[in-house]
């Protein structure tokens, strides 16, 4: 409870203002009702608050307080005291080492940026590359704590050093294949436009054809890069609609072979196959194994293409071809953009090089997979693999 002393000056102060009232002849009522008012007043002006109590803020923020807040980041994060390691959460141990508990935090990155960060005592950030592979790349950044104390922080930096890397070499190679074809293109019309007064007319014709070949491979070109380009902004999207996938693969198939070389492609499918995929797309993936198939198989030996059921849940479509097989170091490499294992016969069958690649990123999107296996001198086998759609989900 709080304390209360009666204001005895205030009380004096009252009676007296009471008594020159009563001088002047007013009602001792009023009088006693203003001097009650005025010390009531008095007495709760002088009443003194209540005291607060101190509300407890549970455990004070400790070292093992530290560590149980770090310990589960996904980001690795180390604690140092005097530059010396006395937390390192589950990621900084998995990128470093149990060890480096205990160490100087020198000696634990042994990375000369690293060390100059360190040794400035300050906060700031450093990049390093190599901590712990030979390519990683990881930001370190410093904050410093009262008591000596420092949080250093590693992010990691590879993947987006790995996307600018790939973007600026596909760039590089986008160039280099557009520009193949238009110098072609431009040095043949130039020497038309020279000579077309006296030029053979066969040797004309020659130089047309080549035009039009090399257009048409820049025309190639540039629809295959429009599809990739397509094809992974939808990559996280899947397919909304169901189709019967054997008559498709069937149909695009035929398409992919043509009217000559019709006679030499060996399809079957046991059954339909209902999946939930993009049309257009899986046309392409189809058309495009079924073409790698002729242009680099053996031209007297058909190209197989398989359809039937993997489990209860999948179906799996093999294209084989009888060519002159892969290289066991290639096929890792194959579904690169404008990888070739021989880029002379590519470009001579009219390849883009980014067939494959397009083949993987529509797998991909329809959640499969895709296998390659190859033989030296007796051919290639695709196989990919989809998932089927359930009944529930069709009903």
């Amino acid at each position: 409870m709080s304390k209360r002393s009666f204001p005895w000056s205030g009380f004096v102060l009252a009676v007296a203002a009471c008594t020159i009232l009563a001088t002047l002849e007013i009602d001792l009522v009023y009088i006693g009702l203003v001097l009650i008012v005025w010390i009531g007043s008095l007495y709760l002006v002088a009443a003194r608050p209540p005291e607060v109590k101190e509300v407890s803020s549970g455990r004070a923020f400790t070292r093992d307080n530290m560590a149980d807040l770090f310990e589960h980041s996904e980001t690795p994060v180390v604690i140092t005291e005097r530059d010396r390691v006395v937390i390192a959460n589950l990621s900084a141990r998995k990128l470093l080492g149990g060890h480096i508990v205990g160490q100087d935090v020198r000696m634990a990155l042994r990375q000369p940026e690293a060390i100059r960060l360190l040794e400035r005592n300050a906060e700031g950030g450093a990049v390093v590359r190599g901590l712990a592979r030979r390519t990683d790349i990881w930001r370190i950044n410093r904050k410093t704590l009262p008591g000596e104390l420092a949080v250093i922080e590693f992010v990691n930096k590879t993947a987006e050093a790995d996307i600018a890397r790939a973007h600026t070499d596909f760039v590089a190679n986008a160039s280099h294949e557009l520009r193949t074809p238009l110098a072609a293109i431009i040095g043949y019309v130039e020497t038309l436009r020279e000579d077309v007064e006296n030029l053979d007319p066969k040797m004309a014709d020659k130089f047309l054809g080549t035009i039009q070949r090399e257009a048409k491979r820049l025309q190639d070109l540039v629809s295959d890069l429009m599809s990739l380009s397509r094809i992974e902004a939808e990559k996280h999207d899947l397919p909304e609609h169901t189709l019967e996938f054997a008559k498709l693969a069937e149909r695009a198939a035929h398409d992919a072979a043509g009217g000559n070389r019709s006679q030499w492609l060996d399809f079957e499918a046991t059954g339909e196959f209902t999946i939930r995929g993009d049309q257009q797309q899986l046309e392409q993936l189809v058309r495009n194994l079924v073409d790698n198939g002729f242009k680099y198989g053996s031209p007297s030996q058909p190209v197989t293409v398989r359809l039937h059921p993997k489990g209860q849940n999948r179906l799996r479509m093999t294209v084989t071809d009888r060519g002159d097989g892969i290289s066991p170091e290639h096929i890792p490499h194959l579904t690169r953009r404008f990888y070739r294992t021989d880029p002379g016969r590519s470009r001579a069958s009219g390849g883009t090089g980014l067939g494959l690649a397009i083949v993987k990123h529509i797998v991909e999107r329809h959640r499969g997979r895709l296998d390659i296996d190859s033989t030296l001198g007796e051919g290639t086998r695709v196989t990919v693999t989809l998932p089927l759609e359930r009944e529930e989900a069709k009903t």
